[in-house]
């Protein structure tokens, strides 16, 4: 699995959401914070995306084929123009209940069309990679950019325009991929002199160690061991790699594994031996004590909690 893929997937708490919303002008919806992430895709039409109480982000025009990706924590409106007020659709303005609902706003207008849903993410453990995103991650499909992206835009708006039989089963794959291709697209257009996990991920020399961590993490790794895959000097490895990921490279080793330990606590029953031996640690009082450093609380206790949850 590579690093994008396995970033999110450990992020993963629940299957993602979605509801398509008919907005006949004037018409606006009011996006609260995201529990996890918020994504918006135009189908037909077009819209703006204004910002509630933020004064350092500016209203963003949509047209067809455009793709939002919101991280969380901010507040929005979707309207037909950037005055329209926003507002929480009531149940009776639902025509089909989520997770892949439909909703109908405004007043006969012309239409706008746009596919609306939340994916299930842990946001307050993000991976580095998805906490250096910005708050807005706008994204132009139209004119043959991100052609993969734009094939799954109008995928999914081809199974919501005539649901058939399986529509039930796509739909929510197609919005599980669709993450994956605004993350890929958002990082295809990062330019070279860029900074961070775009960079990271592209580097000849940080690339390759962070291959290595997360193809066996529960490997021996050692500074030296990651240099030796990276070409450099010990001394200069450590400086890059820190400087690109944001954390020295056993710092983001421990933390990769502990991310592993909590998934395989949250969503298995392997025992916490096994846990240990998969993430690195040779027994279970040495998880234990990462663990608990890391997250407030002892595995077995954060396996109860989960399955509480």
């Amino acid at each position: 699995m590579d690093i994008l893929t396995e970033a999110l997937e450990s992020m993963r708490t629940g299957h993602p959401t979605s509801v398509r919303t008919d907005g006949h002008a004037p018409w606006g919806l009011r996006l609260p914070p995201a529990a996890g992430a918020g994504f918006h895709v135009v189908l037909h039409g077009s819209c703006w995306l204004v910002p509630v109480d933020a004064p350092h982000l500016e209203p963003i025009s949509l047209d067809v084929g455009d793709v939002v990706f919101l991280r969380s924590g901010s507040r929005f409106v979707l309207a037909d123009h950037p005055s329209t007020p926003g507002e929480v659709p009531g149940p009776e303005r639902y025509t089909k209940a989520p997770p892949i609902g439909s909703v109908v706003l405004g007043d006969g207008g012309p239409r706008t069309s746009l596919l609306c849903g939340n994916y299930h993410l842990d946001m307050a453990r993000p991976h580095p990679l998805v906490r250096q995103l910005p708050e807005v991650v706008h994204l132009r499909t139209g004119h043959g950019r991100h052609a993969e992206l734009s094939a799954a835009v109008r995928l999914l708006g081809a199974e919501l325009d005539d649901p058939r039989i399986g529509s039930e089963g796509i739909v929510p794959a197609l919005i599980d991929s669709l993450l994956l291709y605004i993350l890929r697209a958002w990082l295809a257009e990062q330019p070279a002199e860029a900074e961070g996990w775009s960079a990271a991920l592209r580097d000849p020399a940080v690339a390759p160690a962070l291959a290595a961590i997360h193809d066996t993490p529960s490997a021996p790794w050692t500074v030296e061991s990651l240099a030796e895959r990276s070409g450099l000097s010990r001394a200069a490895f450590a400086r890059k790699f820190a400087a690109l990921v944001g954390e020295p490279p056993m710092a983001y080793l421990t933390r990769w594994r502990m991310t592993l330990a909590a998934k395989l606590l949250r969503d298995s029953d392997v025992p916490l031996i096994s846990v240990a031996a998969r993430t690195g640690y040779s027994t279970e009082f040495a998880l234990a004590k990462a663990f608990k450093r890391e997250y407030g609380i002892a595995p077995g206790g954060y396996r109860r909690q989960a399955r509480a949850a």
